[in-house]
């Protein structure tokens, strides 16, 4: 079996050489592509840091379509593909440097260019916190005797905070039902929307953890404790909006599957 080192990645079409030897385009939905990718993140003689580079460098073209492109495959493989990809973004100098990014010469440039802004913000912070606690939280086990029910206080208050700042990330994707019509957007949001339930089922047993150690808390840490709190209330009103606006799309690919 030859070495995946080869792998190329083009809005055309383009050819993967190793466990997989397939000819596939990059339109949407296209799961065949994500599938023969994500399979590959799982075969050793793939280059993981090569193939998350190359969606790197995609990201550097000036067309909002390949731009849009690889941040939404960079997301399938998070969510998909082997932990070896989300941990080699984790440990990169620099992510996603896409906060000016704006397509002037393309139709519907200016409004594609706000969504991919705030799209590589969210995948920026979910591979920081990845970095900063060495766990996916959307991939967490949880339960009565998950990661987050289990986890100490003084830990509790350092990682609720990374929840907080992720989910932010995600719910400033801010997408309406009018918007969500158009399927490149659409894809996006149905994975927002797939993590933002393993999220908040993270941030939720996390914040049952942190009320039921409060009364054994040092003053300081019921002062923080109270703090994460109040902001978990706050969050569950915007998700309860972005939950809204994934109920008005019954019909679209969020309910019918999408890519």
């Amino acid at each position: 079996m030859s070495n995946t080192s080869l792998f190329e990645f083009n809005p055309a079409p383009v050819q993967v050489i190793g466990p997989i030897t397939d000819v596939f385009y990059l339109t949407f939905p296209a799961l065949f592509t994500y599938i023969n990718l994500i399979h590959c993140t799982n075969e050793m003689n793939v280059n993981i840091p090569q193939l998350a580079d190359t969606l790197f460098e995609r990201t550097a073209n000036s067309s909002w379509v390949v731009v849009f492109k690889a941040l939404i495959t960079t997301h399938h493989l998070m969510m998909y593909g082997n932990e070896r990809f989300t941990q080699y973004l984790a440990s990169r100098n620099t992510l996603f440097n896409l906060n000016n990014f704006l397509d002037k010469g393309a139709l519907q440039g200016y409004d594609m260019s706000t969504f991919i802004r705030r799209y590589s913000r969210y995948l920026n912070e979910k591979a920081m916190s990845y970095r900063l606690v060495a766990v996916d939280f959307t991939k967490m086990k949880r339960g009565v005797d998950g990661v987050m029910r289990t986890m100490n206080t003084e830990k509790l208050i350092k990682t609720l905070p990374i929840i907080q700042n992720q989910l932010d990330a995600l719910l400033d994707f801010q997408a309406n039902p009018n918007e969500l019509t158009n399927g490149v957007i659409n894809s996006a949001f149905m994975l927002l929307f797939k993590d933002s339930i393993r999220l908040f089922a993270a941030y939720n047993e996390g914040v049952i953890n942190l009320l039921e150690k409060y009364f054994d808390m040092k003053k300081n840490q019921c002062k923080d404790a109270l703090d994460i709190y109040k902001k978990f209330l706050y969050r569950m009103t915007k998700l309860s909006e972005f939950l809204k606006v994934a109920e008005k799309t019954k019909g679209s690919y969020i309910v019918g599957g999408g890519l």
